[in-house]
């Protein structure tokens, strides 16, 4: 079968799906079954808490806190049952999770500006996650819904505080659905052994899930105490409980990096909830194992297990139908958005993702850099999620897919497993400073602050790249404004008239990248000017251009402008 003819029926199917979600609202059956009843605790008493502010940054509410770091990191301790844990954060957290869903609610505007279709999306994702419940433990359920007492009102078109806050837990899997979109797109790996400089294991992980940069201003460092399994310490955001990127007082440590997906068509367990589960309950990677096997996904997902006990790393590579586990063959993994094993060797989409998408590129160069700088310390891995360059040091252009580092992060994170010792990386994306925590003090020592006080190492701490200072991140952040002005003169359809020197300070300001010259083609095109467009995308063609399936949208843009000549 054709690709073309592959995506077209892969529309068909999505068209019906459509058809069905608008047939099940029109007859009463939609809102029926969608609605999600909260769980009932057994203990409410937590309810009546009340936050205690000794300051505009640093809260808290018996032994729990929440408090700003200098670093510019929100930082929070939680200990108790789920349900009192999902209060608490909830009262402490509360206008970071309005804050964070004003920021994922923007962001969706943005990409999809129509009001009509901003209300389907949200059907849609309703009768998707009519189930959802169902594949959460009682645990969790619990958890969330103490979060969603607190959440704002101000949404509530969206739907109830409940289900909002599960739905939310999804995000990261629909946005398979949307990979054209770009949304998912992580590198991890690690090292141990003679790959690292103390033979410890050492884990680098870039978490690429991009809504805005508005979503990663205000990330929360959890520090959880729970009443059953591992204490344990995971990157986050208001109103969120899953883990993206994470590590337990067991020395267990989780990442998780999207594969290729067909779109689903119901929700199973938020793949964020079985990290969380991995990361609370796992002490080695066959505890890890295991847990993953007990639960179903909706979405296909390699999870990078490093672990302390195993003196190593192992990738669970799950898809709604089977379960892989890869094992190094040296002493060093990588783990980027295609899986490695046997069991998937064959897996047509899998193929299809790795020779075609910015996947595979990535990993050879990831491959390239543990070559080149091994033996390894924590600096040398932030080196290496700081690489902006392509294969063999290639300028690819600031911001390209196929580099490590695209300059759109979310967080960067590093993990030092036998030593208690995790970094995690500060604004803007990995190029600020990444701060150390030692877990084992934060556990020990910081439970009950009663004022705020810094609780990094701070002689630990990598300083920011260079990068920062130079007239290169000048350019790109040029850069950034440009497109985004660009890209909104396209999407209101204007023929305005740009100055000559708006686009050559826009090529200068990222002349390697291909959606330069995409973008000015498309404006160009928009004009009906087709002898400059033809030769703008004539230029993209000769760039590194990430997927397969944009080169053939510059194909097709050429015969385009070849046909109104």
């Amino acid at each position: 079968m054709r690709k073309s003819q592959h995506r077209r029926l892969k529309r068909i199917g999505f068209s019906l799906l459509i058809i069905l979600v608008i047939i099940s609202a029109i007859s009463g059956w939609f809102h029926i079954r969608t609605q999600i009843l909260p769980p009932i605790p057994g203990d409410k008493t937590s309810t009546r808490l009340q936050v205690e502010n000794s300051a505009h940054d640093f809260y808290r509410i018996g032994p729990n806190w929440l408090k700003k770091s200098s670093s510019g990191l929100w930082e929070m301790y939680l200990e108790g049952k789920p349900f009192e844990r999902g209060v608490i954060n909830g009262k402490l957290s509360k206008n970071l999770i309005a804050i964070q869903e004003k920021a994922f609610i923007n962001q969706i505007r943005e990409m999809i500006p129509s009001d009509f279709y901003l209300r389907f999306l949200k059907y849609f994702i309703y009768w998707f996650n009519r189930d959802l419940d169902r594949f959460l433990t009682e645990e969790y359920k619990l958890e969330i819904y103490g979060i969603s007492l607190s959440a704002s009102e101000e949404f509530s078109f969206v739907g109830s505080n409940y289900q909002r806050m599960l739905n939310y837990h999804s995000a990261h899997d629909i946005g398979h659905a949307l990979q054209d979109y770009k949304l998912v797109g992580c590198t991890s790996f690690g090292v141990w052994d003679d790959r690292s400089q103390d033979s410890l294991l050492i884990i680098g992980r870039n978490f690429d899930f991009y809504v805005g940069d508005e979503f990663a201003e205000h990330k929360i460092i959890c520090f959880e105490k729970p009443d059953k399994g591992y204490g344990f310490m995971m990157v986050t955001w208001g109103g969120m409980i899953g883990t993206v990127s994470g590590m337990n007082e067991a020395g267990v440590t989780v990442t998780i990096n999207a594969a290729k997906s067909e779109i689903p068509t119901s929700a199973r367990t938020p793949i964020s909830l079985v990290a969380r589960e991995i990361l609370q309950y796992a002490s080695n990677i066959d505890e890890a194992y295991n847990i993953a096997a007990k639960r179903q996904t909706f979405v296909s997902e390699s999870i990078l297990i490093g672990s302390k006990r195993d003196h190593k790393a192992a990738i669970l590579e799950k898809s709604p139908f089977k379960l892989s586990l890869v094992l190094p063959s040296n002493n060093y993994i990588t783990c980027v958005n295609h899986f490695q094993s046997t069991e998937f060797s064959t897996d047509k989409l899998n193929i299809v993702n790795k020779n075609e998408n910015a996947s595979n590129y990535r990993n050879k160069r990831l491959i390239q850099n543990i070559a080149n700088h091994s033996p390894l310390d924590y600096q040398g891995i932030a080196a290496i999620l700081r690489d902006r360059q392509g294969l063999n040091n290639a300028n690819i252009g600031m911001g390209n897919e196929k580099a490590l580092n695209q300059l759109i992060a979310h967080h960067s994170i590093i993990f030092m497993p036998e030593k208690s010792l995790v970094w995690v990386s500060t604004s803007p994306w990995q190029l600020g400073s990444y701060v150390c925590y030692d877990l084992y003090k934060i556990f020990h020592n910081f439970a009950g602050l009663k004022q705020k006080v810094e609780i990094t190492e701070q002689d630990k701490t990598i300083p920011p790249d260079s990068f920062l200072t130079s007239l290169d991140y000048k350019q790109f952040m040029r850069f950034r404004e440009m497109r985004k002005e660009l890209k909104k003169l396209l999407q209101n359809k204007k023929t305005n008239l740009l100055p000559g020197s708006f686009l050559d300070e826009f090529r200068a300001s990222n002349p390697m990248y291909y959606e330069v010259f995409d973008l000015i083609g498309d404006y160009y095109a928009q004009r009906g000017q087709w002898k400059l467009a033809q030769a703008e995308y004539r230029h993209a063609l000769t760039l590194i251009v990430p997927r397969w399936n944009e080169k053939e949208n510059f194909i097709k843009k050429l015969v385009d402008c070849k046909d109104h000549k």
